[in-house]
């Protein structure tokens, strides 16, 4: 079949620099959409929506998303939704074509070398390492077993048979230790321990990682050494999140009783909208998720001139709003419990802007054997902070 959208794909990762020589023989053999199921729901990056197209229906439509540079999600919540329309929250899904082979460039693989890849999904990123290193090479986790069996049955009607484990990828898999690579195409919050146990020594972590500020993830590359893993960050990204590591839902209307909006401390800032609020990808929130801890911002959509940004304590009810309105120089702040939460949030944001709005690629991390984890900027020695997850 002539896929023209596939071979505008593969011109587009070559040029944006994500594609590189090593790895385009497996792009041209380890085709995205033969790991895609019929119904599925590319989802838009500029409307932020998901839509239904099913093959059985519409199969140009199918392989018109199949070929574009777009996440598709092909479970919802944790394989509970039924019907046709999107569900409620994403569990499982096919990564851009872009980050996926970001990531493994970032990999930096060679021959003869044994990978990890936690998060299975649908198949695809543990076909590519496979066609790359081989059947033995490669093992590859998902806690999810009907996502797991289905990628199995992918894998094996394409040639490519990893090894594929169902379990939880916070533990690995040590039968297949020591790896010379761990990949996640998965979100943590924390480097699990487990990963740096089965690491070999000079080996590398590549995960994305953030905070519980927000869904603001930066890929993690970690060398592993010393009974730690430390590294740079290479680039903004949003994956998924560990099951185990998602994180509290937020109670508004909890928060609100514990601090009634009439009885909190009411004050201004001079801090615009424009200046904070900066959008999926950028820089600032995900500093800021590394600068305040335990802490969940929610930014809500402008209505009539005015946007609410909200922020949540995660170890007590403490809370925080900002309310930006067009038109007006200062925006009203009123903050509740026992954290000034915006107090928090502003002294961060001076501290980065203070240290010239450094990107996520000044940052690193340091991971230890024992879950300890620090967070430091341009040198580990230099300006380092503990980052303690909330969950």
């Amino acid at each position: 079949m002539d896929r023209p959208g596939r071979k505008e794909l593969g011109r587009v990762l070559v040029e944006s620099g994500v594609l590189s020589s090593d790895w385009a023989p497996t792009f041209a053999a380890v085709d995205r959409a033969a790991f895609l199921p019929d119904l599925m729901w590319p989802y838009d990056m500029t409307t932020g929506a998901s839509a239904t197209v099913d093959r059985r229906d519409d199969p140009d439509g199918w392989y018109a998303a199949a070929d574009s540079n777009v996440p598709v999600v092909i479970q919802w919540d944790d394989g509970a939704h039924r019907g046709t329309e999107p569900g409620r929250l994403s569990t499982s899904s096919s990564s851009m074509p872009s980050v996926v082979y970001g990531l493994l460039q970032d990999l930096a693989v060679e021959d003869g070398m044994r990978v990890l890849d936690v998060g299975t999904g649908t198949g695809e990123t543990a076909g590519a390492l496979s066609h790359r290193l081989g059947r033995h090479h490669v093992t590859t986790v998902d806690v999810d077993r009907a996502v797991s069996a289905a990628a199995r049955d992918r894998l094996c009607r394409q040639g490519l048979y990893p090894e594929v484990i169902v379990g939880d990828g916070l533990e690995g898999h040590p039968g297949g230790a020591p790896y010379d690579r761990v990949l996640a195409t998965v979100g943590t919050r924390r480097v699990p321990t487990a990963w740096i146990r089965q690491t070999r020594p000079g080996g590398i972590i590549l995960a994305p990682w953030g905070t519980a500020y927000g869904n603001a993830d930066a890929v993690a590359r970690l060398t592993v050494g010393d009974g730690k893993a430390t590294g740079r960050f290479t680039r903004s990204v949003e994956f998924m999140k560990l099951r185990s590591q998602r994180g509290p839902a937020i109670d508004h209307d909890a928060y609100l009783s514990a601090g009634p909006l009439n009885d909190a401390k009411r004050t201004t800032t001079s801090l615009t909208e424009e200046e904070f609020v900066t959008g999926r990808l950028t820089d600032l929130p995900f500093v800021l998720g590394l600068r305040v801890p335990r802490c969940r911002q929610a930014a809500a959509d402008k209505r009539e001139g005015a946007r609410p940004v909200w922020f949540y304590g995660l170890t007590d009810l403490s809370w925080a709003c900002v309310l930006f309105r067009d038109g007006e120089r200062d925006a009203t702040v009123w903050q509740s419990g026992p954290r000034r939460l915006w107090d928090e949030v502003t002294d961060a944001y001076r501290w980065w802007k203070d240290r010239g709005s450094p990107d996520v690629t000044r940052f690193g991390l340091t991971a230890d054997a024992r879950g300890g984890q620090r967070a430091w900027l341009d040198d580990p020695a230099h300006e380092a902070w503990a980052v303690r997850p909330a969950v």
